[in-house]
């Protein structure tokens, strides 16, 4: 519906609406909550970033006293899975992964083997003066990154004469000092690996990276905050059940123009003009630049299965709409509870709200949800089987 006040002709509009998630609960998530949504016509993603660094700026003067430098850094979707493993990485510690692909692509150990030929990824992590840890620690560790569905955790201790490790003896001396090179590591140091499944293995390898940083104190209380720009995120994800693409935000986000082409022959190769601005780790507002025209919007939806027939039942109100002419419009929501959630300092987005829902989604102060008796059903014309 916003796209269509675009297109009758509104400037620009914002709204404080309250949202509903389908997602699991976790600590900055609640069942509800409440969203900040821009819309704006004849803008690009420049014009975005521009306002809304604007926003952060006067924000963190008025409310925490501090002079936020502008412009917020800006890394790819692809950089920050493989530096950091995550698609809101936390920069307020460095620990940076590094791709191993090319140190052991010569490799006969059979785990870097099969990742390379499959087209898979090594990744590597350098904890620090962490070279002796003992086997005790090394075995919780295991089981965290098992928990996390990785099939186990390769680790080397860097010693002044090389490296010791499980698998040192299926890698050669040239690929060991590879390893060593590529992750810049000194003896006293402890290195981690993971291989498999590109985007699987570069995430769950960011959550050892997270727990890595817990255990070595590496976030400071005056830590600066630390935000980025996401940017470049695929159009489409793969999903493994289906078999088939799903639009890894929604089906109204602009494609790249350059990338327009590809659509039908290489989804997979499909970035969008889409955005995710980051504080300390905490996804705190998302965005794209949308679909304007009809042709377009067309396309979008014959890459992702949906047919004519079904695209005009569901969303013709739109598609008729953009046959009048549309401006170039896009926009971005921000989290407004988790955002006074880190402004506050606090741990739980629970600890912002009045009433808040406990993690399995129950209200507390009336016990909802609650049975709904036989008389409502009836009202509502619903029948339960």
């Amino acid at each position: 519906y916003k796209q269509l006040l675009m297109v009758s002709g509104f400037d620009r509009y914002f709204q404080i609406v309250k949202c509903f998630r389908d997602e699991d609960l976790r600590a900055d998530r609640q069942p509800e909550f409440t969203q900040i949504d821009v819309e704006m016509s004849f803008v690009d993603t420049e014009d975005i970033y521009e306002i809304m660094e604007g926003l952060m700026k006067k924000l963190f003067k008025e409310v925490k006293g501090y002079e936020l430098e502008t412009p917020i850094p800006r890394l790819s979707f692809k950089e920050v899975m493989e530096k950091y493993g995550s698609d809101k990485p936390d920069l307020r510690f460095e620990l940076e992964m590094k791709t191993l692909n090319e140190a052991v692509k010569t490799c006969e150990f059979r785990v870097f083997k099969e990742a390379i030929e499959t087209g898979g990824i090594i990744t590597g992590l350098l904890a620090p003066g962490c070279g002796d840890y003992t086997r005790n620690q090394l075995d919780v560790l295991t089981d965290f990154v098992k928990k996390l569905g990785a099939g186990g955790l390769i680790w080397m201790r860097v010693k002044e004469d090389g490296l010791e490790a499980p698998i040192a003896k299926f890698l050669t001396d040239e690929e060991k000092q590879n390893i060593i090179n590529t992750l810049n590591a000194k003896p006293g140091d402890l290195l981690f690996i993971l291989s498999g499944q590109k985007l699987k293995t570069l995430s769950q390898m960011g959550y050892l990276r997270l727990e890595m940083a817990r255990r070595l104190e590496l976030i400071k209380p005056d830590a600066k905050p630390a935000l980025l720009w996401v940017t470049e995120f695929p159009l489409f994800e793969w999903d493994e059940d289906t078999k088939r693409f799903y639009a890894m935000h929604h089906p109204f986000t602009s494609p790249r123009l350059e990338d327009i082409d590809k659509m039908e022959s290489d989804p997979a190769n499909v970035y969008a003009r889409a955005y995710d601005l980051v504080l300390d780790g905490n996804e705190i507002a998302g965005g794209s630049i949308r679909i304007h025209n009809s042709e377009l919007q067309a396309l979008m939806f014959k890459a992702l299965g949906i047919s004519d027939e079904e695209a005009q039942t569901k969303f013709g109100f739109l598609m008729n709409a953009f046959k009048y002419g549309a401006p170039p419009h896009g926009g971005i929501a921000f989290g407004f509870d988790r955002l006074a959630m880190l402004f506050a300092g606090e741990k739980s987005i629970r600890d912002v709200i009045a009433f808040p829902k406990t993690s399995s989604g129950l209200s507390l102060m009336d016990e909802s949800p609650s049975n709904v008796d036989e008389h409502q059903l009836k009202e509502l014309h619903i029948k339960i089987r």
